[in-house]
């Protein structure tokens, strides 16, 4: 892709790998990739936000690609990585943004949402339950907990970071490619999936994402509603995710709009690119 920016910014205590596009006078755009994703998560939206006119903000997460990855489960918490976004919006000088994640980005986008409510212009999800949900489908429902498994596995100190990446990270690879359709990765993108797990020093950090879940309970507010426009967009064969929490999570967003794709998988934003982009154009430009 052209036009792309690349910088690294200071913020909550670490140095965040940062790709910018669009007109530096655009609204903000600001999107979080998941696991084991890095910012080219969102290649196939960028160029068409740009060219919307917005100024679109993705960063390589803490433990992923390019950024910073420390080394303690405890900076892979919650509430540091929502404080990496507020972080990352002050250093480029923006009160206020239309917040997109996908995966683990949209439980930070969720998480920064609720907890910094007036930083969040409108927000845009994909593929994540509302926290309030996914807790509950967790301790509630025979079917996600058999979904969920690898959080538990992803507990065992080192082992799965160490599967993960023998063979130049032949398991990480066959397990995107077996979640996704036949066409969700190309061979280059997989390749340039690689270089960035390369780059961050194997799947670690990611992985203590998973293991500070299980030991560090968010501080969530009194209300667990979203008074911001709030857009759900879910692939429905997801292998990881229950298509039943979607609806469950749109009673918290009063001003919440839900978007079904019936042959899309978790990668929703790879299987229905022109249409997620489409989606997003049309919401942030909503009154």
């Amino acid at each position: 892709m052209s036009d792309l920016e690349h910088t690294f910014v200071p913020t909550n205590g670490i140095r965040l790998h940062v790709v910018l596009s669009g007109p530096t006078d655009g609204i903000p755009v600001l999107l979080l990739h998941g696991f084991p994703e890095y910012w080219g998560g969102w290649r196939r939206q960028i160029p068409g936000l740009a060219q919307a006119g917005y100024r679109v903000i993705v960063p390589d997460q803490r433990g992923y690609g390019q950024s910073d990855t420390p080394r303690e489960v405890a900076a892979y918490a919650l509430t540091e990585l929502v404080n990496d976004v507020i972080g990352l919006m002050n250093a480029l000088g923006y009160e206020t943004v239309f917040l997109a994640g996908h995966d683990w980005g949209a439980a930070v986008a969720w998480s920064a949402a609720l907890l910094h409510p007036s930083r969040v212009r409108k927000l845009a999800i994909l593929n994540v339950p509302h926290p309030a949900v996914m807790m509950h489908f967790l301790r509630r429902n025979p079917v996600q907990m058999l979904k969920s498994w690898y959080i538990a596995f992803f507990q065992i100190p080192g082992l799965a970071d160490w599967l993960l990446a023998q063979n130049d990270f032949a398991l990480a690879v066959r397990l995107l490619i077996a979640s996704g359709k036949k066409d969700t990765f190309s061979y280059q993108e997989l390749e340039e999936y690689k270089q960035a797990w390369r780059a961050s020093g194997g799947l670690t950090g990611m992985i203590h994402w998973y293991r500070a879940l299980a030991r560090f309970r968010l501080p969530l507010p009194s209300s667990l509603h979203l008074q911001m426009p709030v857009l759900l967009l879910w692939g429905k064969n997801d292998v990881a995710l229950s298509a039943a929490m979607a609806a469950e999570s749109l009673k918290f967003c009063p001003q919440g709009k839900l978007v079904y794709f019936e042959n899309a998988t978790h990668w929703v934003q790879h299987d229905e690119a022109e249409a997620v982009f489409a989606h997003l154009t049309a919401w942030f430009r909503q009154v």
